[in-house]
């Protein structure tokens, strides 16, 4: 029976590893002014350069979390704004830099969905996601999938650990089946990765 997704959603926070409670409480970091690519709402982030930019460019990237919305100075109103995704074009009053909250906590959980069917022998490997980061320019939400391809015993970014056993998306024989996956390649937790990602 086919699962009830039909796209991705990029990753959501769900517990934590040893169900310890999750306050799924956010880090305040910052997004250059000038920085030029679309960052959705459930998109897996790094810190580089003091900034917090993409690390979906290659599954083998560290990362420091998810984002989970954005805080700027609209130029034309000078007014706060709140947005769930940082959309390349946005302009923030005086070139300022923008407010980036990330779920940054290392052993937080996230739900995400394949984009194919998984062998229950891929469950406890490592796997990327969509290496390039879409979503829906009205709410701000990531489009993207855990890629089945993409497994490795350990050189992915997230480790897959098991199925979020939602009644309409748990069939693992059809994409789009919702999983929980943890951290793999973390930049709190390491310095460097297979992609040589690192702080700076």
């Amino acid at each position: 029976m086919a699962n009830s997704n039909t796209k991705g959603f990029g990753l959501i926070p769900t517990g934590t590893i040893g169900s310890t409670p999750s306050t799924q409480g956010q880090g305040k970091y910052y997004i250059d002014a000038a920085y030029n690519a679309d960052l959705f709402q459930g998109s897996v982030v790094q810190s580089k350069v003091g900034y917090i930019k993409t690390a979906q460019a290659a599954i083998t990237n560290l990362s420091i979390g998810v984002l989970n919305g954005i805080f700027y100075n609209a130029a034309t109103t000078l007014k706060p704004t709140w947005s769930n995704w940082y959309n390349q074009p946005i302009t923030p009053a005086n070139s300022e830099d923008l407010t980036a909250f990330v779920l940054d906590n290392p052993f937080q959980l996230f739900v995400c969905a394949t984009d194919g069917a998984v062998a229950q022998a891929g469950y406890g490997k490592t796997y990327g996601v969509t290496v390039t980061a879409a979503g829906s320019e009205i709410s701000g939400q990531s489009s993207s999938t855990l890629t089945t391809a993409s497994v490795d015993v350990a050189a992915n970014q997230w480790r897959l650990v098991r199925t979020a056993e939602d009644p309409s998306n748990n069939d693992m024989t059809a994409a789009y089946t919702s999983v929980i996956v943890a951290h793999n390649l973390n930049q709190y937790l390491q310095n460097t990765g297979s992609a040589g990602i690192t702080w700076q």
